[in-house]
């Protein structure tokens, strides 16, 4: 069963237009703010596992600092393959930011 869990607190939030790495229990995950969005998704990409929370954000894509492979950031999908990323809600409670795990 699937549960919110508190992965930082609004202030260590990323800036607007970045990402950044999170730990969440056992997983890494990628961390973004699109606009004041925040999303969060796996942080490992599929292609060579590279740290997706070290990527740039462009077009609302997470780059992949290692071979440039790019995912949606809201749907975890890869823009030139079939590959995708887990992706999970997040909400915004106080000053806790929470990811549905």
């Amino acid at each position: 069963m699937s549960e919110f869990l508190r992965i930082l607190s609004k202030s260590e939030l990323p800036p607007d237009g970045e990402a950044r790495e999170v730990v969440c229990g056992d997983r890494q995950l990628c961390l973004a703010n699109l606009n004041g969005e925040i999303t969060a998704m796996d942080n490992v990409c599929p292609h060579r596992g590279g740290p997706l929370g070290q990527g740039i954000i462009e077009n609302g894509k997470i780059i992949c600092p290692w071979h440039a492979w790019a995912f949606d950031a809201k749907t975890g999908i890869a823009e030139h393959t079939n590959a995708r990323v887990d992706v999970y809600e997040v909400k915004i409670e106080g000053d806790d930011v929470l990811v549905k795990m």
